[in-house]
C-alpha cells in the first residue's frame, strides 16, 4: 500500500512539475544574447523585442575587468549617473531576478560607457498567468486630423477621420508556449504509467 502511495505521489509531483515548471521559473533573459553586456548592442532594440515579467531573471555577461552591471533610477539613467547605485554587480555574470511590476534601470557604471549605449531599460509586467485572449487594438484618433484644416480638407477623400491602429499586444514567450506544450505532451504519458502501476 504504501508503494501505492508513493507512486501516486511522484506520478502527482510529475504532472506538476511537467504543467507548470516554467511558468513558475519565469524565463532567463540573457541581456544582449550572444554578445553579452558589452558597449557594441543596442539594448533599446534588444528590449523591444522581449516581454518582462514578474518571475523572469535577466543574465549579464561580461568581462569584469571593463564593465558592472549598475541599477540605477529613471534620473540616473537619463544622465548616465552611476554614483548612487541603486544596486551594482561586479561578478561577470550576474543573474537578476525581476521581483516588481514596473520600470528599471540599468547601466555600464565604467566612464562612458552609458554614454556609449551601454543601457538598458525594461518594463516588467506583472506575473504571466499563461495564455489569455489579448484584446484587439482599438483604431486611435490621429493627431493630424485634429490639426488646422488644408486646403483639400474638404474634398471628398479628406471628408473622413484618419485613424492609425495603436500597438498591438505583445506575443507569449517561447517559454509560455513550451511550458504549456511540455504539460500537454507529458500529461498523457504520465497518466499512462499512473494506470500501468
Amino acid at each position: 500500500m504504501a508503494l501505492i502511495k508513493s507512486n501516486v505521489f511522484f506520478t502527482s509531483l510529475l504532472i506538476l512539475v511537467a504543467l507548470f515548471g516554467g511558468a513558475i521559473g519565469g524565463t532567463v533573459h540573457k541581456v544582449g544574447d550572444s554578445k553579452g553586456w558589452t558597449i557594441s548592442v543596442d539594448y533599446d532594440a534588444w528590449a523591444s523585442s522581449k516581454t518582462f515579467h514578474v518571475g523572469d531573471s535577466l543574465v549579464f555577461e561580461y568581462t569584469k575587468d571593463f564593465h558592472d552591471v549598475t541599477e540605477v533610477t529613471h534620473n540616473d539613467f537619463m544622465l548616465c549617473e552611476a554614483s548612487k547605485p541603486l544596486s551594482r554587480y561586479q561578478t561577470g555574470s550576474d543573474t537578476i531576478a525581476l521581483t516588481k511590476p514596473g520600470i528599471q534601470h540599468f547601466i555600464c557604471g565604467y566612464p562612458r560607457h552609458c554614454n556609449f549605449g551601454q543601457k538598458l531599460q525594461i518594463h516588467v509586467l506583472p506575473a504571466s498567468l499563461g495564455p489569455v485572449a489579448a484584446p484587439v487594438p482599438r483604431p486611435v484618433r490621429s493627431p493630424s486630423s485634429s490639426s488646422s484644416p488644408s486646403p483639400l480638407a474638404d474634398s471628398p477623400v479628406n471628408s473622413a477621420p484618419q485613424y492609425q491602429m495603436g500597438p498591438s499586444p505583445a506575443p507569449l514567450s517561447a517559454a509560455s508556449k513550451s511550458s504549456v506544450w511540455i504539460g500537454l505532451c507529458v500529461l498523457p504519458l504520465l497518466s499512462l504509467i499512473f494506470i500501468l502501476v
